[in-house]
């Protein structure tokens, strides 16, 4: 390392600081200041120990040869450090924003001081690399002549392409939605990753080969027969797109959305979509309304920066699961993920947590909602028991289910590929992602159900070097992880 006792002199974890409250709620950019200095960020990176035995490269799906780019930043080598993460990774500029940093819950220096900013280290890379003209196209050395489509262009499915095409193949990504993306697009908000950020890495793409086609609904628009007859391979990474639903009385009143009927309109107004009425709203909002969302996790997150930010009169977030403690449950040890309470920049702007609380019913006038009905919980032998005396009723004209997904949308291309599902009812594969119907892969959550992007980039490469070795005989990609039982959990 360039500095072995960097991690004793710089004992403080520094990070961006994020915009004032009262200004970041006046506008949709990211929440952070750009003003994190280079100086302060190869400090950061010094941090980075000899630890012998780098337990960060076991906490990244993607295996990221974290340590290795921490020194190079530290020794002020930016061009090296980009090569080396993008050895790895295909998008560090959506990881660096949108991943939680399983590496960081895993650094050894995290054992009994504030772990390394990798995370922080990763985007300062790319985006360095970026301002540098560093990031150009990477084209292949010979092409294959072979054709691969990918159904899907989420993190997994741009991965997956751009592996492919670098390898020679001719790739195809076919996207029902509008705009390339896939959830990065439409369900991360723009205060957390600025869509500017996937059209720059799209148009990188494209230059290299591969071949974009928006608004198609494979399944639909091409059928499975005609998918199967024009291309030799076939990469599905369509995601996890059937969202949990809440099946009590009052569920169909006007007014209960699922987070993902919601966000998709606001980040589309950002865009500049005319969805908009006299005020500027989109067709669902939150100005001026009392917001409840059911669902703790990061979607929730979501809808709660957006209410905000949309005008919301008062918003609630309800968890069913009881408070996480404030520092590393046990139940959690070093260095698996940590249960622990956390605080995104969305809760640093208003609204209240509700913790170990369940909904009964909802309530409403004139078929629209007008609040909701629920009671406490606790945990009894693995299942959640009503807290007598609890019950309590709270006024809502908006209610956003943020609830997670329940796996992949199965009538259409997949029954009509015929693929198999597992227990789970995600699209089954064997070690090589190939699912039951030769020459068909699957990568990311249709194939591993509802779980990180970085994740889902990891899955995109491995199912791209499975299908290459498939097309190919042999491949030189990178595998980095293997489906198991295990890993699917």
């Amino acid at each position: 390392m360039g500095d072995a006792q960097g991690f004793l002199k710089h004992t403080k974890r520094e990070l961006p600081t994020r915009r004032p409250v009262p200004l970041r709620l006046m506008d949709w950019k990211e929440v952070y200041e750009e003003n994190f200095s280079q100086d302060t960020l190869r400090a950061q990176a010094s941090r980075c120990m000899d630890c012998g035995i780098p337990f960060c490269h076991n906490g990244c799906p993607l295996g990221n040869l974290i340590p290795e780019w921490n020194d190079l930043v530290y020794k002020g080598r930016w061009r090296e450090g980009i090569d080396r993460l993008h050895a790895t990774n295909n998008f560090p500029e959506f990881t660096g924003r949108l991943c939680p940093a399983p590496c960081e819950s895993s650094c050894v220096l995290g054992i009994n001081q504030d772990a390394v900013t990798i995370k922080q280290v990763e985007v300062e890379l790319i985006e360095n690399a970026f301002d540098a003209g560093w990031v150009t196209p990477v084209y292949p050395t010979r092409l294959t002549g072979k054709k691969v489509a990918v159904v899907g262009s989420g993190p997994a499915g741009l991965a997956a392409a751009q592996q492919l095409t670098r390898a020679g193949h001719t790739v195809t990504v076919f996207e029902r939605a509008d705009r390339i993306g896939g959830l990065l697009r439409y369900g991360i908000p723009e205060f957390k990753m600025e869509k500017r950020f996937i059209d720059r890495r799209v148009a990188q793409m494209q230059a290299e080969g591969t071949i974009f086609k928006a608004g198609v609904n494979v399944g639909e628009d091409i059928t499975a027969a005609q998918l199967r007859e024009r291309f030799d391979a076939v990469v599905l990474a369509g995601g996890s797109t059937i969202a949990r639903d809440l099946p009590v009385p009052g569920r169909d009143l006007d007014g209960i959305h699922q987070a993902m009927e919601f966000l998709p309109l606001s980040n589309r107004v950002q865009l500049g979509d005319p969805i908009t009425d006299a005020d500027g709203l989109p067709p669902i909002h939150a100005r001026d309304k009392k917001v409840v969302i059911i669902g703790g996790g990061d979607t929730g997150a979501d809808c709660l920066g957006t209410s905000h930010r949309q005008g919301a009169a008062s918003v609630h977030q309800f968890e069913i699961m009881p408070r996480p403690p404030e520092q590393r449950a046990d139940s959690t040890p070093w260095p698996t993920y940590p249960l622990m309470y956390r605080v995104s920049s969305a809760h640093e702007e208003g609204g209240e947590r509700v913790y170990s609380v369940n909904t009964e019913r909802f309530v409403g006038e004139d078929g629209k909602v007008t609040g909701l009905q629920a009671h406490e919980v606790q945990m009894v032998n693995g299942r959640f028991e009503k807290i007598e005396g609890t019950d309590f009723t709270l006024e809502a004209d908006l209610v956003l289910l943020a609830m997670g997904f329940t796996g992949p949308q199965k009538p259409g291309l997949l029954e009509d590929l015929g693929v198999g599902y597992d227990q789970r009812g995600n699209v089954k594969r064997d070690k090589d992602f190939q699912t039951t119907v030769p020459g068909v892969f699957v990568a990311g959550d249709m194939g591993r159900g509802q779980s990180l992007i970085v994740w889902a980039i990891a899955e995109g490469r491995s199912a791209a070097a499975a299908a290459d070795r498939f097309l190919e005989g042999e491949s030189a990609l990178p595998s980095p992880i293997v489906p198991t039982t295990v890993a699917q959990r």
